[in-house]
């Protein structure tokens, strides 16, 4: 089983412990719901804590392998798209998971991009509502 298999498997188990392994320590998650990436393995893990939470019938429908330039250096990396749908707050969302992989085939970068836009928008109040509630990002007002 490729790390890509493996990582549709965690998710399928809620399984964070294997995602753990799965992770770079400098794993940088591009989001749609926040314009900076969410870096580091501790965030990106609390981040799918989260999602875990968050997401209703959440279902991987496809897959995709190839190679793609990633932007943290230019170089063409092995990757793996992955098709999803989900629920979130009774909004159905089609998605997709872009996961690049380093030389020892663990994800490096994760970029995830949602539509419609009322998903996003359901999505990204979810998600920092369970971050805020997480402690891993400031409540709004409060310094971090």
């Amino acid at each position: 089983m490729n790390a890509a298999e493996r990582f549709r498997a965690a998710v399928d188990h809620r399984d964070l412990a294997t995602m753990k392994d799965l992770f770079t320590d400098d794993i940088r998650l591009y989001s749609p719901v926040k314009f900076q990436p969410f870096e580091g393995k501790a965030m990106v893990l609390g981040l799918f804590g989260v999602l875990l939470r968050t997401f209703e019938n959440f279902r991987y429908i496809g897959q995709f392998a190839g190679t793609a330039e990633t932007s943290s250096d230019g170089t063409a990396a092995p990757s793996t798209v992955l098709l999803f749908r989900a629920t979130v707050g009774g909004k159905q969302i089609h998605g997709i998971d872009l996961l690049h992989f380093d030389d020892n085939g663990r994800i490096k970068e994760f970029t995830v991009m949602v539509r419609p836009q009322s998903a996003v928008q359901a999505l990204g109040e979810a998600v920092m509502a369970g971050l805020i509630a997480d402690g891993l990002v400031p409540a709004p007002g409060e310094q971090s």
